[in-house]
């Protein structure tokens, strides 16, 4: 995937930035020619992947993913000399110049130390005695952003051996080059910007790279301080609302008790049987909350549903179901930008359809998925959920005002507390959410509370659409400077 010239800047090592303004420089000094003038080329190619006598010899074959910007010393794959004899694979000598072509490298380079032949995705370039291979080999780590801007193709980066072989380059005389490749290799084992290292004619553009370079970090990091500022903002406003504090009590609501109640005669009026959950102790309120609510937990007036496991197989007539994933359950919202499907009988299905209003939570994944819910809004009717996340449904409540419960840091702090690791990812089990203790307000207080919330959320999603505009922006005026001042040739 192509990136900005501002990002590519941002990650880039300090040597191959100073290569990139010493080239500019060399540029606008002295006399281009294309590379097709000053060096030989050639690409490689794959033996045929399904003859095993061409794979496991003792020829090293390195494919575009192994260019590193240094040194090959040794291959991921070997192959026979019938592979070698039978593809257009070439066997290059020690010390060969390699630029990869294609794929997520394209533009990488290397230097082999080995004999070695190559796939088709790398060029291997052979300099002619008016050019370095060092000096050609810095001149690819400094041109690779201008590489990828003129590559075609959709997702990857597709650069021919035409594109490489029209390029132009600056050609000073060979003590010149060899002075060129002092300076950088100097810096590259240094990896800081020591001016002292660098000749005054080039001091300029340099210093113009490294402090646009410095105004993209400057600008970078306050950017990301205001987002996570709005972070917090919105936790505050969420944790005001949980302990009461964001709209006045109203005597004429009534006190939570009898909510609670009504909401679990309702329960039991289903019939449905449910494990009677343990009181909360007083050591599991994390805050106080008014006289006129209660704490309960999340299982005490909620139905919880988990979702279907993928990979099974059913028999009879099958149809196709949209089915979400964690990935589609953001923080407060859904994501509906890519859903999947999945084919099963309408029988089982049904005990899996979504219902309007139903919160949806997520199980498992990163750390920062575990618990992270929202509330279905019936985008996509009839819909099921994936095991992965649990369907919460309650009547009788403003569910909006649970979403902001369980989305709040109270809560966040219980799953993070509660959750079973197994390597990199938690997961929350269904016992464990149900344990969640929630303050539970009087209903009219609910509403009022969301209400709030409702208007405060939406002052700080403006917040944010500025705090992108502002990145957007300013990144694409500095991408442009850059651009200016490194980007123009003869």
């Amino acid at each position: 995937m192509k990136i900005s010239y501002a990002d590519y800047i941002k990650k880039s090592d300090v040597s191959v930035l100073v290569a990139e303004a010493i080239f500019h420089d060399l540029n606008e000094k002295y006399p281009n020619k294309k590379i097709e003038e000053v060096a030989d080329t050639t690409s490689g190619g794959t033996p045929l992947r399904g003859n095993h006598d061409y794979y496991g010899g003792n020829i090293p074959w390195v494919k575009s993913g192994e260019l590193n910007d240094g040194f090959i010393d040794q291959a991921e794959e070997y192959i026979t000399d019938k592979g070698l004899a039978n593809s257009s694979a070439k066997l290059h000598p020690e010390g060969t110049l390699l630029i990869a072509m294609y794929g997520a490298t394209a533009g990488k380079t290397a230097i082999t130390r080995i004999k070695t032949a190559t796939n088709q995705a790398i060029c291997a370039v052979f300099p002619k005695p008016c050019v370095e291979r060092d000096y050609l080999f810095w001149f690819f780590k400094a041109h690779r952003y201008k590489f990828i801007e003129m590559s075609k193709g959709g997702a990857q980066p597709n650069i021919s051996q035409t594109v490489i072989l029209k390029t132009p380059l600056p050609i000073p005389e060979i003590n010149i080059q060899k002075k060129i490749i002092s300076i950088l290799e100097r810096v590259r084992k240094s990896n800081d910007l020591d001016l002292s290292f660098i000749p005054e004619e080039y001091r300029p553009t340099v210093c113009k790279v490294f402090s646009s370079k410095n105004n993209i970090t400057s600008l970078e990091a306050e950017l990301n301080n205001q987002y996570s500022l709005l972070i917090q903002l919105r936790q505050a406003f969420l944790r005001e609302a949980m302990q009461g504090k964001l709209v006045m009590q109203d005597p004429k609501d009534g006190h939570a008790r009898d909510l609670l109640e009504k909401i679990k005669d309702e329960k039991a009026k289903s019939g449905k049987k449910e494990k009677e959950l343990p009181p909360i102790k007083p050591e599991e309120i994390p805050f106080g909350i008014p006289e006129n609510w209660v704490w309960c937990r999340l299982g005490e007036i909620s139905y919880i549903q988990t979702g279907i496991a993928l990979g099974k197989k059913f028999a009879g007539k099958l149809h196709k179901y949209p089915y979400l994933r964690v990935a589609n359950v953001q923080r407060g919202s859904v994501d509906l930008s890519t859903v999947k499907y999945l084919e099963l009988p309408i029988e089982i299905a049904k005990k899996y359809y979504l219902k309007q209003f139903d919160i949806l939570v997520n199980e498992g994944g990163d750390f920062d998925k575990v618990g992270r819910c929202a509330i279905w809004g019936a985008s996509i009717q009839p819909c099921i959920h994936q095991n992965h996340i649990f369907a919460v449904r309650i009547d009788g409540v403003n569910q909006q005002y649970f979403e902001y419960a369980i989305n709040s840091d109270s809560s966040r702090d219980y799953f993070l507390g509660t959750y079973k690791k197994s390597t990199n990812l938690a997961s929350l089990n269904k016992t464990n959410l149900n344990l969640l203790p929630v303050p539970l307000p009087p209903l009219n207080e609910q509403n009022r509370i969301v209400e709030k919330l409702s208007e405060l959320m939406n002052l700080c999603d403006d917040l944010q659409q500025s705090i992108q505009t502002s990145r957007d922006q300013n990144e694409y005026l500095l991408q442009q400077v850059l651009k200016e001042a490194l980007m123009v040739n003869k």
